[in-house]
């Protein structure tokens, strides 16, 4: 069967079976992270048909970011995948199961499962970038919206003499994890354009610090040389 209908059959079935408030996790994430595998998976002998699969299915189980079993999301994805996989598209090969759950638990950041396979390291760099760049901008502030998070310390927005604390400011993340995004990615093309994200978000840290000391045109060249030093070293 073409990887086209593959992805034709996942996704009907995503629109039948798996309705969610949560556009950080619908079906236009698992498109979108599937556009960017292809991007990464260039000429590397990955197995489109694993990659594609678990694109698809990676965030099947989602739990809330401030659930106490959110480290488990992903490898209760993975077996959930496997059970539509056997019930629901029995032509899919049964040889390539392992791959696929191994792919899915391999995704996440907080799961802290190395990647051993390409297709592992396609999907993880893929999803990871979705964190990053103007759609990663906007999922920060919409899940802090949706857990009751202030935006940010008005005091010391980036942390100079505090603590770095993301469940009390949605701005702390992006130091406590989407800045060493890049740091972690598996593949080049995807360290290449996580650096390139990574800056976009940079770039929008020092606009708001120029903005909250009353410059609303400028853009603080102090955050951007702090943040860009760190982001290169």
């Amino acid at each position: 069967m073409e990887l086209a209908q593959w992805q034709h059959r996942f996704e009907g079935w995503l629109e039948q079976h798996h309705a969610t408030d949560d556009s950080a996790h619908d079906i236009s994430h698992f498109r979108r992270v599937w556009m960017t595998a292809q991007k990464i998976m260039g000429d590397q002998a990955a197995d489109p048909l694993v990659t594609l699969t678990a694109c698809y299915f990676h965030d099947i189980v989602s739990l809330p970011k401030n659930h106490p079993q959110r480290s488990r999301s992903s490898r209760l994805a993975a077996r959930k995948t496997r059970d539509i996989l056997r019930r629901d598209f029995p032509d899919f090969p049964v040889e390539a199961y392992a791959a696929v759950e191994h792919a899915i638990e391999a995704h996440s950041f907080s799961a802290g499962i190395a990647p051993v396979t390409a297709e592992a390291k396609i999907v993880q760099d893929a999803d990871r970038l979705e964190a990053l760049g103007a759609i990663g901008l906007a999922r920060v502030f919409a899940v802090s919206g949706a857990l009751g998070v202030p935006l940010f310390d008005a005091v010391d927005p980036f942390a100079d003499a505090r603590e770095l604390n993301d469940a009390a400011y949605a701005l702390d993340h992006f130091q406590t994890k989407l800045l060493r995004l890049p740091e972690t990615m598996q593949t080049p093309a995807g360290r290449e354009l996580a650096r390139h994200n990574a800056d976009f978000l940079i770039h929008f840290m020092a606009k708001l610090s120029a903005e909250l000391q009353g410059d609303c045109l400028g853009v603080d060249s102090r955050v951007l040389s702090r943040f860009r030093h760190s982001l290169i070293s």
